[in-house]
């Protein structure tokens, strides 16, 4: 009996290996689900759904986007961690935000325990209200150092893109400020708006309309060089204030689709792809225009591992400087930004 018994779990385990095989050969057979970790309308929602559609269309399914908000993102990422890695269940994030789970503690997990397609970018920027008293970034500069303590900035919350860019400007200048945590980028750029915080650095993308109407001014932007918009003004870059921070810009919010490593290849070979394929179509080309998104566009493989590997050790150690997080960027081996 026992005997057979081994006999009938190994062919058991044969059949379910060939049918695994079988099942994931014809990839995909059926709707992929694209689980985005936030409120729908924020920049890493609004880049799932562009390419989720872009890729659905290139390999004859559906991406259906499924939003999980909450717990900074960990929730819809835990759901993924912990689905089957058969290519069905894929997470859409701002690698910003995932870069920071570890350290912040939301989710034990870290960027070499996954594959990453980058697809679009977009930066931080400074901002305040139209009537502000501060007309450029000096002005604003000034302020921090003079009234240390004081001056109020409205993020999307702890660990979020905001807050991090914030952090990255406080660094090189040894300022301090009173940080507001807000519920998404949208709520803080709108508390900007109405006053209830002095500025604001979340993403050009979920403020470029105001910049253009003048709702809003720009007094920097994140990233080595000036960021004209079409048909709005012209952002300096936050190097003409702060040359310091020459080695961590572009720094900003990285979009683009993720999946815990060890899905079979021919999985993730037909997802390269296809992603390779939607991001130099005419209609994700056209998204990110309308947008006022930049296309990163960079494949799974060695460039998207060290791009993420190089924006954690940023993002972790500048959370960790500002003693924000929960452990220490050393516990997950996270080199130190040289």
């Amino acid at each position: 009996m026992k005997k057979r018994s081994f006999i009938l779990v190994g062919l058991f385990l044969f059949f379910l290996t060939v049918s695994n095989n079988v099942y994931s050969a014809n990839y995909p057979t059926r709707d992929v689900n694209l689980r985005v970790p936030y409120n729908p309308g924020g920049s890493t929602d609004l880049t799932a759904r562009a390419l989720g559609e872009s890729m659905g269309k290139i390999l004859g399914t559906t991406f259906m986007v499924t939003n999980t908000p909450g717990a900074g993102g960990a929730l819809g990422s835990t759901a993924v961690k912990n689905a089957p890695k058969d290519g069905y269940n894929i997470l859409a994030n701002g690698m910003l935000a995932f870069a920071s789970m570890a350290v912040l503690d939301t989710l034990e997990t870290t960027t070499d325990e996954w594959d990453f397609w980058l697809a679009t970018f977009t930066p931080n920027v400074v901002a305040v209200r139209k009537d502000s008293p501060y007309e450029t970034m000096d002005d604003l500069i000034n302020a921090l150092k003079e009234n240390p303590g004081k001056i109020t900035v409205g993020t999307a919350g702890p660990g979020s893109g905001g807050h991090i860019g914030m952090e990255v400007l406080r660094s090189p200048l040894g300022i301090s400020y009173i940080h507001v945590p807000y519920q998404g980028g949208n709520p803080a750029i709108i508390a900007t708006l109405g006053g209830e915080v002095e500025f604001t650095t979340q993403l050009l993308v979920e403020m470029e309309d105001m910049i253009k109407a003048g709702d809003l001014r720009a007094l920097a932007c994140l990233t080595p060089e000036d960021i004209e918009i079409k048909d709005g003004p012209v952002i300096p870059s936050i190097l003409k204030f702060i040359p310091e921070l020459a080695s961590k810009l572009p720094m900003g919010e990285t979009t683009g689709i993720t999946v815990p490593k060890g899905l079979p290849d021919n999985v993730l070979k037909t997802l390269d792809a296809a992603f390779d394929t939607a991001v130099k179509s005419e209609e994700f080309i056209s998204f990110t225009e309308q947008k006022g998104f930049m296309i990163v566009g960079i494949n799974r493989g060695e460039e998207s591992a060290k791009y993420m590997e190089n924006l954690a050790s940023i993002v972790s150690w500048t959370l960790h400087e500002a003693g924000v997080t929960k452990k220490s960027p050393e516990e997950f081996n996270i080199k130190k930004p040289e």
